[in-house]
């Protein structure tokens, strides 16, 4: 089945949470200059392009392929309307200016990708020499950490086996990223996981309602409606003693120098 992001119904599946301290502190250290522009490459909702602003850019392109999820980060950024731009684009190809940015994001964007290497070459191209090129996304590994009542996630493959096939297919291991950021030029390297909070639940009825509405989560839409209720039902077996549910993600960062 696969998630659409050109359709409407998922237009603010992604601009819905808050940036985690955890993200931001980790972040932080790697903005050197008082003034420093960025580009938000797949920004989605926006949700990541928000926090470079309150992290003091000067301005933000946002650039996405879904005019879906650009209509979202336009609402979501509101506040921001005169230090942020709007742009529909390819991660391979933005049609942006060379050497615009200090800062290039790509969050939760390459396992959507055929290849590394022409949006990595995109990412170098787009930054000033001393820029820091940002991708964080899971290797297969960050994705099939056992689940528990924070890494609700493990919980997907162990109900249903057949999303490890998926993931499988469109994860890319670290080794394979470094070498396609080398590959494009980038120096510095630094490699880096991160336990980030995705979003605290009360109760297990909201951990549910945003599973069954598949808020920010691609990898449920390979799943019908009566795959996804029986892992609802599965999750909520494994958390029936759980009174506050605190759902975080394991990711992987990589930070890489433009020279």
């Amino acid at each position: 089945m696969g998630i659409d992001f050109h359709d409407p119904s998922v237009t603010f599946s992604y601009a819905s949470r808050m940036v985690s301290d955890e993200w931001i502190t980790i972040i932080k250290p790697y903005i050197v200059s008082s003034e420093w522009n960025a580009v938000d490459i797949g920004c989605g909702g926006g949700i990541y392009t928000k926090a470079l602003l309150e992290m003091g850019a000067s301005h933000v392109t946002a650039l996405d392929f879904s005019e879906s999820m650009l209509t979202a980060a336009k609402e979501n950024c509101l506040a921001y309307n005169s230090r942020i731009s709007f742009k529909q684009g390819e991660a391979s190809c933005t049609h942006l200016p060379s050497s615009v940015a200090d800062i290039v994001l790509e969050r939760a964007v390459i396992h959507h990708l055929n290849d590394l290497e022409s949006p990595f070459e995109e990412a170098f191209r787009l930054l000033k020499p001393g820029g820091i090129f940002i991708v964080q996304d899971r290797t297969l590994e960050d994705c099939l950490l056992p689940g528990s009542r924070e890494h609700i996630r493990g919980y997907f493959f162990e109900k249903e086996p057949l999303l490890i096939e998926q993931e499988i297919k469109r994860r890319f291991s670290s080794e394979r990223v470094q070498s396609a950021l080398t590959e494009a030029g980038f120096t510095g390297l630094n490699e880096i996981k991160l336990w980030e909070t995705r979003k605290s639940f009360s109760t297990f009825q909201e951990l549910a309602s945003d599973l069954k509405s598949r808020t920010g989560r691609s990898i449920l839409f390979e799943l019908n409606d009566e795959q996804l209720n029986a892992l609802v039902a599965f999750i909520e077996d494994k958390l029936k003693n759980e009174k506050s549910i605190n759902e975080r993600d394991r990711w992987t960062i990589w930070f890489a120098v433009r020279p």
